[in-house]
């Protein structure tokens, strides 16, 4: 399928997910950042990494926190210190993860990271303000404009886009 089109159809959904490569994987693989990282950092999610510390949220190991020791793409899996259990003959093996059960309470951030992270969050503030000034331009009733804070943002400046379909040319002229 080409980038960016999407299937409703489930058997469709599950061949791309898992013939995803890896670039799309690790995005896949995200996870969400604790309330203090997403105050911080003006972003809720980050593809997870190795030496990231996470805390497991849902499943049998909930509760338990440590380092992300190894990402596997390939398994979507992710491996924490600490989550292992015993073999019958005596060997530690560690148990895989789903990334979206854990929740990232301290991040291992380089330059690239931090790249990531800062771009994101301007994204993200962008949004916002187109989303609210879009609202605006669609002449939202002032009870619904409370409600979601619309008065937050200078609109004064913003003028709405033009109509994207220009009105049917007038009877009786031909265009080319």
């Amino acid at each position: 399928m080409a980038a960016g089109v999407v299937s409703i159809s489930s058997r469709k959904a599950h061949k791309a997910h898992f013939a995803a490569p890896s670039s799309v994987r690790r995005v896949i693989m995200s996870a969400p950042l604790s309330k203090e990282l997403r105050a911080e950092h003006g972003t809720r999610s980050i593809p997870i990494r190795k030496d990231d510390e996470v805390k497991i949220v849902r499943g049998t190991y909930k509760g338990r926190e440590g380092r992300v020791t190894t990402c596997q793409r390939k398994n979507f899996r992710i491996f924490v210190e600490g989550v292992s259990r015993d073999k019958g003959n005596g060997a530690t093996v560690p148990i895989g993860v789903n990334a979206s059960n854990v929740v990232i309470t301290k991040l291992k951030l380089d330059k690239d990271r931090k790249n990531i992270l800062s771009r994101k969050s301007t994204a993200q503030k962008s949004e916002d303000v187109e989303m609210k000034a879009l609202l605006l331009a669609c002449k939202i009733p002032d009870f619904y404009r409370f409600h979601l804070n619309l008065n937050l943002v200078d609109y004064s400046a913003l003028t709405p886009a033009p109509c994207r379909n220009p009105p049917p040319p007038a009877a009786g002229k031909r265009t080319l």
